[in-house]
């Protein structure tokens, strides 16, 4: 079985048309979201964009059983004024991906956007939260490290008590929080890079604080494999032990899901944290779906190299592809 606990949504274009209607007359015409029918929600689950073939036939393409669905991050505007665009936006967003879950829950479990917006307090984002998920049957959140999106701000670090009320928000919700970086304002570092800085500032700034000893209960993943932090973790380690502190054992605070389309990172990540910190992810369809001419097969196809790792054991390969996730997630997806 496979989970694949870093999926997005494929919307309905009417979402992309909100978007940028809201975007144009901010906010002049109200927040309605046009009607859509379930056959129009349906429609777009398996609709071609940027993979070889639908979001459906994609996952039944690489073996991927069930998906945890979350708001695509770049879309998600968090430093747009003013900031009820940001909330009606993540609101419809949350509520199509609500939906298409309700839908198909046999392939998909939802994950909510936060209405995180750039300079106001993040208590602003703990009713969305709850919405999503005492009503709405959410099992976690996105969790955006940067608000402002690269626009020359710096956010307060992730240790910061800024952070703080919505920790204890999800402690008490008892849910994940999956951190992924959203857009970028700065041509210097494009989106996809602005992820990986974002994510590994963020892993940084979660271990180096008090954030676990003050809340030990809180379950925070880190997409792409915790950006820069295992390729470079003889550095860490190196400033750690001058401490008198083990950065590796810190690191386990965390788990990491396996978004990096090669082999060789994989392993590192997996020999950096262990089997038990690591969840399958594969953001399939996505920016992985491009075809490797060297193999025949997309960049998300990563399930194989797992299953090939003959340094894990069968239980660990099972819990990095998918009882880690069902663990912490608390899903319950059909066995297939």
């Amino acid at each position: 079985m496979i989970v694949d606990c870093h999926g997005h949504v494929s919307a309905p274009a009417e979402l992309w048309v909100y978007k940028s209607l809201l975007l144009s007359h901010r906010g002049e015409h109200g927040k309605r979201f046009p009607d859509l029918t379930d056959e129009e929600i349906l429609s777009y689950t398996n609709r071609k964009e940027m993979a070889p073939c639908g979001h459906l036939d994609m996952l039944d393409r690489v073996g991927t059983d069930y998906q945890l669905l979350s708001p695509r991050p770049f879309q998600m505007m968090h430093s747009e004024k003013p900031s009820y665009l940001v909330d009606w936006f993540t609101e419809a967003t949350n509520d199509i991906i609500a939906r298409q879950c309700q839908l198909m829950p046999d392939r998909f479990a939802p994950i909510c956007g936060l209405p995180q917006a750039a300079g106001e307090p993040v208590e602003r984002v703990l009713d969305e939260l709850e919405r999503c998920v005492t009503r709405l049957g959410f099992k976690g959140c996105l969790l955006n490290p940067d608000p402002y999106e690269n626009s020359g701000t710096a956010p307060p670090p992730m240790g910061d008590r800024y952070w703080y009320p919505l920790y204890e928000k999800l402690c008490e919700l008892d849910v994940p929080a999956h951190i992924h970086s959203a857009g970028s304002r700065s041509a210097r570092a494009p989106y996809t890079l602005n992820f990986l800085l974002e994510e590994t500032m963020a892993v940084y700034g979660l271990i180096e604080s008090d954030v676990f000893r003050d809340f030990p209960q809180l379950k925070i993943v880190c997409s792409h494999g915790g950006g820069a932090i295992p390729y470079h973790i003889g550095r860490f380690r190196a400033s750690a032990i001058r401490r008198g502190e083990d950065f590796v054992e810190k690191m386990r605070n965390i788990y990491y899901d396996t978004v990096l389309y090669s082999e060789e990172a994989l392993r590192l990540l997996i020999k950096t944290v262990g089997a038990d910190r690591c969840l399958f992810g594969a953001e399939c369809p996505g920016v992985g779906s491009a075809v490797d001419p060297h193999t025949g097969r997309t960049l998300d196809d990563i399930a194989p190299f797992i299953k090939g790792f003959d340094w894990l054991s069968q239980a660990e390969k099972d819990a990095i592809l998918f009882g880690n996730a069902v663990s912490l997630f608390k899903l319950d997806p059909p066995r297939p």
